[in-house]
Protein backbone atom coordinates (compact mmCIF):
# COMPACT_ATOMS: atom_id res chain seq x y z
CA UNK A 1 0.00 0.00 0.00
CA UNK A 2 1.23 3.58 -0.49
CA UNK A 3 2.43 5.12 2.03
CA UNK A 4 1.89 9.16 2.97
CA UNK A 5 4.41 11.40 2.91
CA UNK A 6 4.97 12.87 6.19
CA UNK A 7 5.94 16.12 5.12
CA UNK A 8 6.48 17.61 1.42
CA UNK A 9 9.75 19.73 0.31
CA UNK A 10 9.49 22.72 -1.95
CA UNK A 11 10.87 21.37 -4.72
CA UNK A 12 7.84 18.30 -4.34
CA UNK A 13 5.28 21.02 -4.08
CA UNK A 14 6.29 22.48 -7.23
CA UNK A 15 6.39 19.46 -9.00
CA UNK A 16 3.09 18.49 -7.71
CA UNK A 17 1.58 21.74 -9.11
CA UNK A 18 3.25 21.95 -12.64
CA UNK A 19 1.42 18.07 -12.87
CA UNK A 20 -1.60 19.20 -11.70
CA UNK A 21 -1.63 22.28 -13.78
CA UNK A 22 -0.66 19.72 -16.77
CA UNK A 23 -3.75 17.34 -16.24
CA UNK A 24 -5.90 20.40 -16.29
CA UNK A 25 -4.66 21.77 -19.37
CA UNK A 26 -5.60 18.30 -20.90
CA UNK A 27 -8.57 18.86 -19.80
CA UNK A 28 -9.37 21.71 -21.06
CA UNK A 29 -8.65 20.44 -24.51
CA UNK A 30 -10.79 18.12 -24.33
CA UNK A 31 -13.34 20.32 -23.20
CA UNK A 32 -12.67 22.41 -26.35
CA UNK A 33 -13.13 19.20 -28.29
CA UNK A 34 -16.64 18.33 -26.67
CA UNK A 35 -17.81 21.88 -27.99
CA UNK A 36 -16.56 21.70 -30.84
CA UNK A 37 -18.33 18.56 -31.91
CA UNK A 38 -21.67 19.75 -29.68
CA UNK A 39 -21.77 22.62 -32.14
CA UNK A 40 -21.88 20.43 -35.01
CA UNK A 41 -24.20 18.31 -33.46
CA UNK A 42 -26.54 21.43 -32.90
CA UNK A 43 -26.20 22.56 -36.38
CA UNK A 44 -27.07 19.11 -37.65
CA UNK A 45 -30.22 19.10 -35.30
CA UNK A 46 -31.34 22.61 -36.57
CA UNK A 47 -31.61 21.05 -40.00
CA UNK A 48 -33.25 18.42 -39.05
CA UNK A 49 -35.67 20.35 -36.92
CA UNK A 50 -36.66 22.18 -40.55
CA UNK A 51 -36.97 18.80 -41.88
CA UNK A 52 -39.32 17.73 -39.82
CA UNK A 53 -41.11 20.60 -39.74
CA UNK A 54 -41.06 21.21 -43.54
CA UNK A 55 -42.03 17.77 -43.94
CA UNK A 56 -45.23 17.97 -41.11
CA UNK A 57 -46.49 20.85 -43.20
CA UNK A 58 -46.03 18.79 -46.46
CA UNK A 59 -48.12 15.89 -44.85
CA UNK A 60 -50.75 18.08 -43.32
CA UNK A 61 -51.06 19.73 -46.80
CA UNK A 62 -51.41 16.48 -48.44
CA UNK A 63 -54.31 15.23 -46.16
CA UNK A 64 -56.25 18.64 -46.45
CA UNK A 65 -55.87 18.38 -50.07
CA UNK A 66 -57.18 15.03 -50.25
CA UNK A 67 -60.01 16.01 -47.77
CA UNK A 68 -60.84 18.42 -50.06
CA UNK A 69 -61.12 16.18 -53.29
CA UNK A 70 -63.35 13.65 -51.11
CA UNK A 71 -65.71 16.53 -50.35
CA UNK A 72 -65.78 17.45 -53.66
CA UNK A 73 -66.17 14.41 -55.47
CA UNK A 74 -69.36 13.48 -52.74
CA UNK A 75 -70.39 17.55 -53.47
CA UNK A 76 -70.91 16.55 -57.47
CA UNK A 77 -72.77 13.50 -56.88
CA UNK A 78 -75.60 14.88 -54.46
Amino acid sequence: MYKMRESWTDTRLDEFSAQIDRRFDDVDRRLDDVDRRLERVEVGLGSLQRAVIFGFIGMSSAIVAGFVTIAGALITKL
